[in-house]
């Protein structure tokens, strides 16, 4: 109970300092009353908190060997780790529990502990409360990189009742709360600069929300950010270090909170954006993720992002020279756009005009042949910093599931139209792609393509389904050309890759056994 009344302490100093209009906070500051001139708005979309379905699923990732920066992170987090072991010792049931829990986990883990906390931290995302940890969607309707793990809430159901999940939870509330309390000053003066210096009013977005979510269970290196239709999350891991680069990972956050204010910008004004289309011929050399060479939305929201975050980093005697530098440096990554808006930043700070009503003009004043020459010059850097916020469209996580239902189907032109679609636009698992298009090759009888494609979903999938899968059809396709040693090899990779999945362990036993013939068709 004290950790929820903490909680809601917090959104009301939140909804305290940010729900007025910007005007009457500019004069209450003055006055000294800023404190107590708003009631109150529970309809203030920014929120702090703490989750315990995030909480459950990285005690889960804890317990099966996530073991990432433990040594730099909050003693809290080996403590509840200590916790869950000992709570898991008081029965053999709780224990085996676990052992399947962690089978599973280590089936579907990748190489990449960061890329694991993605995954894992988008399904928690997308997962009800205990104690069932249902889908709130669809599995066709999860984010591409939660999608494989969607069956892992049944392992965490039975987790969270044996390890007694719910009980840690509720002994570390004030330890939360307190979590909380660290981030109400400078969360709060974020969102007051950054909404200040874009002259515009917190709240202003019916129906969207930013949330940023605090655990102690992480690494504290990391940050992961979400954008899921209307709705931004940010979920950080405090460093308990007051004097390291970032202990907050305010900067990871502000990123994030500048997207929730110009995305939608961006919708409002894209027939004017769509003019500047041509400019993405000009990135294509560039170091950037492929969204950013293909969604000229995308490009220029992070381009003025990245020329907001330069104008107002440091303080006003930061050397000029250090921002023009950083302007370079953001061009050279491939964010072309990010001198003209600096430059067109200092023209709005000192208009009136909020930037929702200077936003059109500023994208108006984009010169296409000029920024084509200026850009054309330009000598690309070998690699761009990883954008924060994962975008995740509802009609892109449905793609390649619309492509294996359409190959099931026996459309298999669709499917192919679709998981090209999603190679060329870099979206969902690239190595589900190229596996839905070696399928195809296999319907079509392209031995030599389905073979290529299988080799090259195993190199680019983290899914041990798709690789364990694709070992197994190199296998039967190599049983077929007669090399029963190399097809032997790789049933025992299948066996290796997907020994959590009984079906392909079943397949794949089944072709180290005896060599795949291929079904005779039944005479008519």
């Amino acid at each position: 109970m004290a950790m929820r009344l903490r909680q809601i302490c917090g959104r009301l100093f939140l909804s305290r300092l940010l729900g007025c209009g910007l005007r009457t906070l500019l004069a209450t500051i003055v006055i000294g009353l800023a404190a107590h001139l708003c009631l109150a708005d529970e309809n203030n979309p920014i929120t702090l908190d703490t989750n315990e379905t995030l909480f459950t699923m990285l005690a889960a990732m804890n317990s099966c060997g996530y073991d990432s920066d433990l040594n730099i992170s909050d003693p809290l987090r080996a403590t509840i780790r200590n916790e869950i072991q000992r709570n898991l010792r008081q029965s053999a049931e709780a224990q085996e529990i676990a052992g399947t829990m962690c089978l599973w986990y280590d089936a579907h883990h990748s190489q990449d502990p960061a890329h694991d906390l993605s995954q894992y931290i988008s399904l928690a995302l997308y997962l009800q409360g205990p104690p069932h940890f249902l889908p709130r969607v669809r599995e066709d309707d999860l984010p591409p990189d939660a999608a494989p793990l969607a069956n892992f809430g049944k392992q965490l159901e039975l987790f969270y009742d044996k390890a007694q999940i719910h009980s840690l939870w509720e002994r570390h509330r004030l330890n939360y709360a307190a979590l909380i309390e660290r981030y109400h000053e400078p969360l709060a003066k974020m969102v007051f600069d950054t909404d200040i210096y874009l002259k515009l009013q917190t709240g202003g977005y019916l129906g969207r929300t930013f949330t940023v979510y605090l655990d102690f269970l992480g690494d504290p290196n990391q940050a992961n950010a979400r954008n899921y239709g209307s709705d931004y999350f940010v979920v950080v891991f405090p460093s308990p270090d007051p004097h390291s680069a970032a202990p907050l990972k305010m900067e990871e956050i502000r990123h994030t909170y500048l997207h929730y204010l110009l995305d939608p910008l961006a919708d409002k004004n894209y027939g004017s954006i769509k003019r500047v289309e041509p400019l993405l011929q000009s990135v294509q050399t560039a170091p950037l993720e492929e969204s950013f060479k293909t969604d000229i939305e995308l490009l220029v929201t992070e381009c003025m992002i990245r020329a907001i975050e330069i104008r107002t980093t440091g303080t006003k005697q930061t050397a000029e020279a250090m921002r023009a530098q950083a302007v370079d440096d953001a061009v050279k990554q491939g964010y072309i756009l990010t001198r003209y808006f600096y430059n067109a930043l200092i023209k709005f700070e000192k208009d009136p005009a909020g930037l929702r009503t200077a936003y059109g003009e500023i994208i108006d004043g984009i010169d296409v042949k000029a920024e084509q020459r200026a850009a054309s010059e330009i000598e690309f850097a070998g690699v761009a910093a990883p954008e924060l916020v994962q975008l995740s469209r509802m009609e892109d996580r449905r793609m390649l599931s619309t492509a294996e239902k359409r190959l099931a189907a026996g459309d298999t032109k669709g499917a192919q139209e679709l998981a090209q679609q999603a190679l060329e636009r870099k979206i969902g698992d690239q190595g589900r792609a190229l596996f839905i298009l070696a399928q195809i090759a296999v319907a079509n009888k392209n031995r030599d393509g389905a073979q290529e494609n299988f080799q090259r979903a195993i190199q680019a999938s983290k899914d041990p389904k798709v690789v364990g899968w694709s070992h197994i059809y190199l296998g039967r396709i190599l049983d077929m050309k007669e090399d029963r040693a190399a097809a032997m090899n790789e049933y025992r990779a299948a066996l290796t890759a997907g020994a959590g999945l009984p079906e392909v362990k079943e397949a794949a036993e089944r072709g180290l056994q005896q060599a795949y013939e291929p079904p005779v068709k039944a005479q008519p």
